[in-house]
């Protein structure tokens, strides 16, 4: 019986002594939900703030650039929200199946954190990165033979940058740029989940 008393005391101390405030770390930033009102509209940057505790919960989100990584290896499957995906199978616009691989630097737009939770909440990586940045590479492959990937890879790039980003902004992502670090045909195209 005594240590479900110290577990008890133990949560509400901590609850209680730790639920006043929210630490947001540098290069962060919160938004809160109040049970009364939902999530309110304000956010909050690095540093200590007071809430309610029980009544209104912190969520900190990482706001500086992510390195969205496209390579051989990468395995999701124990956390969907881990950064990065499987080499993307795609064919050009000459039908050579293509293998590509590459990084996507990504971040949370500050100014519409709240939207974000609100809509599409911390998921964000497999419900809107992974599947939206799979389909619009192929979409720019698909427009381009072999032979130009290599002689226009930076505006290949900026083409796929723009895509992502008219997908990724109204939804409070930005993206600070699209970098292929390897495109080879591929012997076998493999059936992707996305």
């Amino acid at each position: 019986m005594a240590s479900f008393d110290q577990l008890v005391i133990s949560f509400l101390a901590e609850e209680v002594a730790g639920g006043f405030f929210a630490d947001v770390p540098p290069g962060h930033v919160a938004t809160v939900y109040d049970r009364g009102r939902g999530v309110l509209k304000q956010t909050w940057g690095p540093g200590l703030h007071f809430k309610l505790p029980f009544w209104q919960k912190a969520k900190i989100f990482n706001a500086q650039t992510l390195e969205y990584t496209i390579r051989d290896g990468f395995n999701a499957e124990n956390n969907k929200e881990v950064l990065g995906d499987d080499p993307i199978n795609a064919a050009t616009a000459d039908n050579v199946q293509i293998q590509i691989k590459g990084t996507i630097l990504v971040r949370i737009n500050k100014d519409n954190v709240v939207s974000l939770w609100e809509n599409i909440g911390e998921n964000f990586i497999s419900k809107i990165v992974r599947p939206v940045s799979r389909s619009r590479i192929r979409g720019v492959i698909s427009q381009v033979t072999f032979s130009q990937i290599n002689a226009y890879r930076h505006v290949i790039e900026a083409k796929m940058k723009e895509m992502l980003e008219a997908e990724f902004a109204p939804k409070g992502l930005i993206v600070e740029n699209v970098l292929l670090s390897d495109v080879t045909t591929a012997t076998q195209p493999t059936a992707s989940t996305y």
